[in-house]
């Protein structure tokens, strides 16, 4: 009598197996919603940076993260230009180091600061190359050495409706586009942030890592553009993006990269993290417009880290007169 094997109860034919593809597809997908910090709730309210109190005595702790090396002496604090002026208070430095969007390192946006220790912004290499005369690789010292550093007190505007205001010290991108001489077939500019899972936790999770973003060649030589070594007359405290970052003051935060790595000139309009993962919530040009609601709540107010001030939230984030002419 031979033996006869009856499969368990479980078991079902490979036909009916979900395919591989489909399986990673909405693993992906389970892995963004649990990124962005979205549950069943969030996805039919408010993101949660929306309707925080962020206030003074929620945070009593001065977070440092920054070290001074003999050059940092030599150029902090820089100069003011003060034809950047603006309509509010100076957001307090301590709220400003503690509170901040930093997803290679946390979620929460509260937790950044404490996640940030094993992260070394030096020694650190930007490379600049594609479609250039003068392709370089830089150090962060060899840029403050060589750049026209100065101190902007800019606004700072989230998607998420909340803001700030912050005295950045940089220098202007034009001053070093102008250095390696655009191609006239250069149409944009790819910025890329780090790439180190072992000390950012955050790249260990779903996401087209690293973090990409890009400019226009116009939107990168307009005077506003920055890119940011400073911030409160010192350098750029880890958890703000050092030890170099982009500021564009009249778009949405997402746009301005930390930590950048590369700088792409490119003739094709490139793709972006945010709008990678989430394209109906994060435009590829992402700037300020209180007309234009995010797809689950409203952009027509900010709330002041710090204050909790309700303000009204103005197009182009109050920097029309330097910005507008872009999109005319």
């Amino acid at each position: 009598m031979s033996n006869i094997i009856l499969p368990p109860t479980w078991r079902i034919p490979e036909r009916e197996a979900t395919p591989e593809s489909l399986y990673y597809q909405s693993v992906s997908r389970r892995t963004y919603l649990k990124l962005m910090g979205l549950g069943a709730f969030a996805l039919t309210s408010g993101l949660p940076g929306c309707s925080v109190e962020v206030s003074e005595e929620r945070f009593s702790k001065n977070p440092k993260n920054y070290e001074l090396s003999d050059i940092d002496k030599d150029v902090y604090p820089a100069p003011r230009n003060n034809l950047f002026e603006i309509d509010r208070q100076m957001t307090a430095e301590h709220i400003a180091a503690q509170y901040n969007n930093f997803y290679e390192f946390s979620e929460a946006k509260d937790d950044i600061w404490r996640r940030v220790g094993p992260f070394q912004p030096r020694p650190w290499d930007i490379e600049v190359v594609g479609l250039v005369q003068k392709p370089k690789k830089l150090t962060v010292d060899d840029l403050l050495r060589t750049m026209p550093l100065e101190e902007r007190m800019y606004r700072h505007r989230c998607v998420e409706a909340w803001a700030m205001a912050v005295p950045w010290t940089g220098f202007p991108l034009k001053a070093l586009i102008d250095q390696v001489e655009p191609l006239s077939t250069a149409r944009y500019i790819r910025l890329t942030s780090f790439y180190s899972p072992k000390v950012a936790m955050g790249q260990r999770g779903y996401g087209p890592w690293p973090y990409r973003e890009f400019l226009s060649i116009k939107e990168a030589t307009n005077e506003l553009s920055l890119l940011v070594t400073g911030v409160y007359g010192h350098p750029l405290p880890k958890q703000h993006g050092a030890p170099i970052r982009l500021v564009t003051p009249w778009k949405y935060g997402f746009k301005s990269i930390k930590s950048i790595v590369s700088i792409e000139f490119v003739a094709e309009q490139p793709a972006t993290f945010w709008n990678t993962m989430a394209p109906q919530e994060y435009g590829l040009v992402a700037n300020v417009n209180p007309a234009i609601p995010h797809p689950r709540w409203s952009q027509q107010t900010e709330k002041m880290i710090g204050t909790n001030e309700r303000r009204p939230t103005i197009y182009l984030n109050g920097y029309a007169q330097w910005a507008g002419s872009l999109y005319s």
